[in-house]
């Protein structure tokens, strides 16, 4: 695969279906994510409004072809979890081990920064098995370090999964933080 006309921009709720064909695998045959059911265009839109009222959502596509996502979202309801963020990134199958998940990270992380959130966390299913897992290596080589893992905490496919959490530092913490802005306020800065 040539990535010379990669390009990241900001995603619309007109790309539903396309960033629901990328997602789709992962519902059906992994437990990557703990959804049991494709979710519809129609819901898939709404998440996709939902999350750019306060964070990025970013699409990596080359030739017209949409490659792979990545987004912020709440990492938990509560206020004071505000400055911390859940960050997810999502390929198609044929774009892995291209360097895809890394450019939109890069970008998601620097756009995070500047809207000052404090610590991005990825939640990661680890296999049962032990075995190296991709997942975790891509994280660690992007800056988290292991925060805890809630064992069983997933049942799919009629078994049981564990959920790791992932941590990577943005910006320092303060006592006196300054307010959070939006997606909206920064996103000319990086051209989106």
């Amino acid at each position: 695969m040539t990535l010379v006309n990669l390009t990241i921009r900001t995603a619309t709720v007109a790309d539903a279906p396309r960033l629901l064909a990328v997602y789709a695998p992962y519902v059906e045959h992994t437990a990557i994510t703990y959804e049991y059911a494709v979710p519809t265009v129609s819901e898939f839109e709404k998440r996709i409004a939902g999350v750019l009222c306060r964070f990025p959502y970013l699409v990596a596509e080359a030739d017209g072809e949409v490659l792979g996502y990545a987004y912020a979202a709440p990492f938990h309801a509560r206020a004071a979890f505000g400055y911390c963020a859940e960050v997810t990134v999502y390929l198609a199958e044929n774009a892995r081990g291209h360097g895809i998940g890394r450019q939109l990270y890069t970008l998601l992380h620097a756009i995070l920064k500047e809207q000052g959130i404090v610590n991005a966390i990825a939640c990661i299913t680890p296999p049962k098995n032990g075995e190296n897992y991709p997942s975790m290596h891509f994280h660690q080589k992007m800056g988290y370090r292991f925060a805890g893992r809630i064992e069983n905490s997933g049942y799919k496919f009629g078994r049981w999964f564990d959920t790791v959490y992932m941590e990577k530092t943005l910006n320092p913490p303060a006592d006196n933080m300054r307010p959070l802005r939006t997606f909206d306020e920064v996103r000319r800065t990086f051209g989106l």
